[in-house]
């Protein structure tokens, strides 16, 4: 088999995930949306949806088309060539796409899912996973596409001999800076969008109206669930994408390097640059196979069920793993590795093992991440225990949760990044990171299901369809929410590595032969790249409050000024605590007449401008300092920045996302009844009111500020890895 056919097996692979993406979307859209109520809720939620996606992508065609201009120009004729605009123009539009895709047919599956649930829970789960499983493989087979695609095309225009093959790589770095660029956005646009409606509908609908979040009287919920989507369908989705193309890219250029004397295999040299692509197409078809394991039955956990396909898909990749890299690379091979460690001897065992590495370190981290965040675990327990004495207990002890559970992931990271290096040096790292993504499929499918459950709950309260419904839609979110901190844990883990890979890469393009501390530059940029995430997660944070603040005061416009509104919520009050065919008929009368009369739009457009408009800063400080501080402080100096930015960022991302997602399942706790000391508690209770302000400051940890630190530091490195050959003089 020669390296044409290597390739084009890796584009059929991606070829194949698309396929399966268009088959699975198209099953989806012919399920029934069940009632026309619902109907109406669901085009709402999928109009809102769209009219964000809309005015995001259109500010963002402006800074992609500047930004390529700029790459085009500035090219090093060297090393590079104008073509990395190219590159970097297909890398935003694969990762845009891979969000209107997966944003698509999340909004198609929610109300179709909300409908199975009236007749099981079986069928529900098999709705909502196939739009996860949409996204999932929609990103990763635009990924693999996008990747092979311009690899095919760079070899035959430059050539895959020498030095023409450091071109190839260095031109198709723009791809991940491309997909970089659109997810920083998507993630803080959609960030800040989910959150300013979440924080609305929760102080002012759970704790100052006391009605439900998801409630047809309160203004912000259709927003609130257009945010779901937003935020962690296309928002997640951009995420792993980066991530994704980031490992496989940073790999490539590590593999590039052992081409010489010591490293002789059947493909000219070229094996350990094609590994990556390799896995990642033949994770494709792992990923494909364990989607079809994902099945539950009445009564059955829905848990668990993900668990056999997620699982039982890394045990595939696995196996194939250990007989590809033992077929691809030499059996051992000698490399003087002047920049980490010199005369060095690996093999395709040690290969294999660093990619096992990965892949259990990603499970590692995901299953403390469930420890830290669950619902009914030790720590979340104890946090809704502190709700008893007031918010400001509950947030203390939900900062201490967050902080205390960095330390678990830390080692696991530390200890992976020792064990990869030591099986097979930087490269070892960066396949590890491709080890860890590998499976991104069937993990993102299984990320996207969550929100999708969390839509269809909300449909099914403002469609006031029978308990029995939302009792099922309650279980499929409640381990939703579960596999959502697991997907912030995975993103995280796979950001340091894929950070650190591409850290080694830039320092191999630059040809810089150590970071050394002691040199003011680099300890400079060391505190610099230190202060970013903090800026970076402030400027999130103040834009979520700025934004929540102009929500909170429509949504309670609308509860003063409807009459409508306002007399259904003087009823409700009136009878808290009876069921609704106990109201008595005038109260009845008042409370249907208010049905339709929230201003939904409002809120929906209120979300929109404000995350537009608050995305913009953050993301261009970004990308605009690696530029600065490599071209007016030297590589060195950038080299330092990138470690303080990762170290940083990992630490704080980890918290952030933790203690966030302890805060909201201990409100959900409370919310199902919980026994302190004796009493019970329930939604409306002094510790259930305390909880809800823990989950309100929380909200932007998680959603917001806490998963674009990922991109960030992801960012950031690859950015310096595109300008890296311009900084050689």
């Amino acid at each position: 088999m020669n390296i044409l056919s290597l390739v084009l097996f890796t584009l059929i692979a991606g070829i194949v995930g698309l396929i399966y993406t268009f088959w699975r979307s198209a099953w989806v859209a012919k399920k029934d949306v069940g009632t026309e109520k619902m109907a109406f809720i669901a085009s709402h939620i999928s109009e809102g949806a769209m009219a964000f996606l809309k005015a995001e992508y259109r500010v963002l065609a402006i800074f992609v088309v500047t930004v390529a201009v700029l790459l085009g120009i500035s090219a090093n004729p060297e090393v590079s060539h104008p073509f990395v605009s190219l590159s970097f123009i297909v890398g935003a539009l694969c990762s845009a796409l891979a969000g209107f895709i997966g944003m698509k047919v999340a909004t198609k599956a929610n109300v179709r899912t909300t409908n199975a649930a009236r007749k099981s829970l079986g069928s529900a789960l098999e709705i909502a996973f196939a739009g996860g499983a949409v996204m999932g493989m929609g990103v990763v087979g635009l990924g693999v596409v996008g990747l092979s695609v311009l690899f095919l095309v760079y070899s035959q225009l430059f050539g895959i001999e020498g030095a023409s093959l450091t071109r190839v790589i260095t031109v198709i770095t723009g791809f991940s800076f491309g997909a970089s660029s659109i997810a920083l956005f998507a993630r803080v646009g959609g960030g800040i969008y989910t959150k300013a409606a979440d924080v609305g509908a929760d102080l002012v609908g759970k704790v100052e109206a006391g009605i439900p979040e998801d409630h047809p009287l309160n203004p912000a919920t259709i927003a609130d669930n257009v945010g779901d989507n937003v935020g962690d369908v296309a928002g997640m989705g951009a995420d792993l994408f980066e991530s994704y193309v980031g490992s496989i890219i940073s790999s490539m250029v590590l593999g590039a390097a052992f081409i010489g004397s010591g490293f002789i295999d059947s493909f000219n040299g070229l094996s350990a640059v094609l590994l990556p692509l390799l896995l990642a197409g033949t994770g494709i078809f792992m990923s494909i196979i364990g989607t079809f394991f994902v099945k539950v039955k009445e009564g059955g956990s829905p848990q668990k069920a993900l668990n056999i396909g997620e699982f039982g898909s890394s045990i595939l990749m696995i196996i194939a793993s250990w007989f590809l890299i033992q077929w691809l690379l030499p059996s051992s091979w000698t490399f003087n590795d002047t920049l980490f460690g010199g005369v060095k001897t690996y093999s395709s065992v040690g290969v294999f093992w660093a990619t096992v590495v990965g892949l259990i370190a990603g499970v590692l981290i995901g299953i403390i991440t469930e420890y830290y965040t669950g619902t009914h675990k030790k720590p979340v327990v104890g946090l809704a225990n502190q709700s008893v004495t007031g918010a400001a207990t509950n947030i203390i002890a939900g900062l201490a949760l967050g902080m205390k559970s960095t330390a678990l992931p830390i080692i696991i990271i530390a200890f992976s990044i020792i064990g990869a290096f030591e099986f097979a040096g930087l490269y070892g790292i960066a396949i590890a990171a491709v080890g860890m993504l590998s499976n991104t499929g069937i993990q993102l499918a299984v990320d996207a299901y969550g929100p999708i459950s969390d839509n269809a709950g909300g449909i099914a309260e403002m469609s006031n369809l029978p308990k029995e419904v939302r009792l099922r839609t309650d279980k499929l979110d409640a381990v939703g929410n579960t596999t959502a901190a697991i997907g912030k844990g995975f993103a995280i883990g796979s950001a340091a590595l894929t950070s650190l890979a591409l850290f080694g890469a830039y320092m191999t393009s630059a040809k810089i032969m150590t970071i050394d501390i002691s040199k003011a530059n680099v300890m400079a940029g060391l505190f610099l790249g230190g202060m970013l995430p903090m800026l970076f997660s402030s400027m999130a944070m103040q834009a979520v409050g700025r934004s929540a603040m102009a929500m909170i005061q429509e949504v309670r416009r609308q509860f003063n000024q409807i009459p409508a509104l306002k007399a259904a919520l003087e009823t409700m009050k009136r009878n808290e605590g009876t069921d609704f065919e106990k109201w008595s008929k005038d109260d009845q009368a008042t409370f249907n007449a208010a049905d339709g009369t929230a201003e939904y739009g409002k809120c929906v457009e209120i979300s929109t401008a404000a995350a537009i408009k608050q995305m913009i800063v953050p993301g261009l400080m970004a990308v605009a300092t690696p530029v600065l501080v490599g071209f007016l402080g030297g590589a060195e100096m950038l080299g330092g920045m990138l470690a303080g930015v990762t170290v940083c960022g990992v630490l704080l991302a980890i918290f952030q996302a933790n203690a966030g997602g302890a805060w909201d399942n201990a409100k959900k706790m409370i919310e199902e009844g919980i026994t302190i000391e004796g009493t019970m508690y329930t939604k409306g209770s002094e510790p259930h009111k305390a909880a809800v302000v823990g989950d309100t400051v929380g909200d932007p940890f998680k959603d917001t500020s806490g998963p674009s630190l990922n991109i960030l530091i992801k960012l950031m490195s690859v950015i310096s890895l595109v300008i890296a050959p311009l900084l050689l003089n």
